[in-house]
């Protein structure tokens, strides 16, 4: 007779649980919140859980950390799906949804390369025309559309 075994993730105290992240996207958000550059707190991520609402999907523990709105929107951008877990004292304190904002400042990069804000020192700036899983940006200089899979996160 063959036991089921499970291995889990253990709990954290307090910080941040990103749940509901699109498997493919999960390097993603990693490389955009620069948790590959955090030498303090401990992070943990695990990838291809099973998941009734995207088929698979990624999950990232970070102890001692509170993310700001902007750290919020660039989970936005790039897994819209994502929900927060604000963890106090190893209870869950708040459940956040992540919206993806109508507007985007200095946040991403144009996709045009003539694009003023790829040649001089202005802030980018782009409307959001699409929220529904697929985020697309229209620039508010050039009006180039820039679609999630050329999206580039300014870090």
């Amino acid at each position: 007779m063959k036991e089921d075994k499970k291995l889990s993730v253990s709990a954290i105290q307090n910080g941040t649980v990103i749940d509901h992240i699109p498997a493919q996207n999960l390097f993603n958000v990693i490389s955009i919140l620069g948790l590959d550059q955090i030498t303090e707190n401990l992070v943990t991520f695990g990838t291809n859980f099973k998941s009734d609402r995207l088929g698979r999907k990624a999950i990232i523990k970070v102890s001692d950390k509170y993310f700001k709105d902007i750290e919020i929107n660039k989970i936005a951008l790039v897994a819209p799906t994502a929900k927060l877990n604000i963890i106090k004292d190893f209870e869950v304190v708040e459940k956040r949804e992540v919206i993806v904002p109508s507007e985007i400042v200095g946040i991403a990069r144009c996709m045009n390369p003539k694009c003023i804000t790829n040649n001089e020192h202005i802030v980018t700036k782009f409307k959001v025309i699409d929220k529904n899983g697929n985020v697309a940006l229209k620039c508010s200089y050039c009006e180039k559309i820039t679609d999630q899979q050329h999206l580039q996160i300014i870090r």
